[in-house]
This record gives structure tokens, C-alpha cells and sequence, in this order.
């Protein structure tokens, strides 16, 4: 059975708490078994996990590769607009790597604007909420 790893960057552990105006209402376990019902669906497996730690994604997102997942889906949180290291490790495993936001970071604030991983993703996801995860998701499970 194929793998995707589901990769949570910094704060997305206080969805639901943190700004539910922006964010919505749903926790990160309530996107887990969003996730997981959708899985099960498409014949899938997920590993998904959550760190404030910029270290921690991006040994996941190695292991993502020599595991040999068919997929990454990461929602860097805030790293994606301020993290080299993060984007260099995303550009150095062959394992797509679909980038997701729960908002639409483009029309937030402007240091908002700039997504390093953007260029390096094979999709990005944004502005879609909780939802994104799953169309995320459906087009990993497409690889």
C-alpha cells in the first residue's frame, strides 16, 4: 500500500484555538480523521505528523524519501515563507512534495507573500481551509 506523508509545520498543533477567523474551527486532530477517512477510500496510507521544529520537518521530509513514500504533503506553517533549510530539503528528495495553507497566504499580510517552497512543490494548495488537505490528498493519491 502506498504511503503519503502529511508533514505539520509550526502552530498547526493550536488549530481550532489560534485565530479560528483565519484558520477555521477544526483542530488538527479534527483534520487528521478527515484524512483518514479519505485514505481508507483511496486504498492509501498515511503517516501524518505535526513539529514547531524546523529540523524535525525536514528529517521527515528526508525519511518521506528513503522510505519510499509516493508523496509528501506539508503545510510548512510560517517556515514556508522564512526557511532556506526547509526548501532545500524539499528540493533535494525526488518524493513530490505538495505544499498546502489553509488560508491564502497572497492576500494576508506581505511578508506573507513570499513562499520559498513554492517553486520547488509539484502543487500548492491554498485558501481551501481544512479541505485543502483533502484535495491535497486525492492529488498525491494521483501520482
Amino acid at each position: 500500500m502506498a504511503t503519503i506523508f502529511i508533514l505539520n509545520g509550526p502552530n498547526l498543533n493550536r488549530l481550532g484555538r489560534r485565530q479560528p477567523v483565519i484558520y477555521g474551527t477544526q483542530t488538527l486532530d479534527d483534520i487528521a480523521a478527515m484524512i483518514s477517512d479519505r485514505a481508507a477510500k483511496l486504498g492509501i496510507s498515511v503517516d501524518m505528523r505535526q513539529s514547531n521544529h524546523e529540523g524535525h520537518l525536514i528529517d521527515w521530509l528526508h525519511e518521506a524519501e528513503d522510505s519510499g513514500a509516493k508523496a509528501v504533503i506539508l503545510n510548512p506553517g510560517g517556515y514556508g515563507h522564512t526557511s532556506v533549510a526547509l526548501r532545500d530539503a524539499v528540493s533535494s528528495i525526488a518524493t513530490p512534495v505538495i505544499e498546502v495553507h489553509l488560508s491564502d497566504p497572497t492576500i494576508r499580510e506581505h511578508f506573507r507573500h513570499n513562499d520559498l517552497i513554492a517553486d520547488v512543490a509539484a502543487l500548492i494548495v491554498k485558501g481551501q481551509g481544512a479541505q485543502g488537505y483533502l484535495t491535497a490528498l486525492d492529488a498525491a493519491a494521483r501520482l
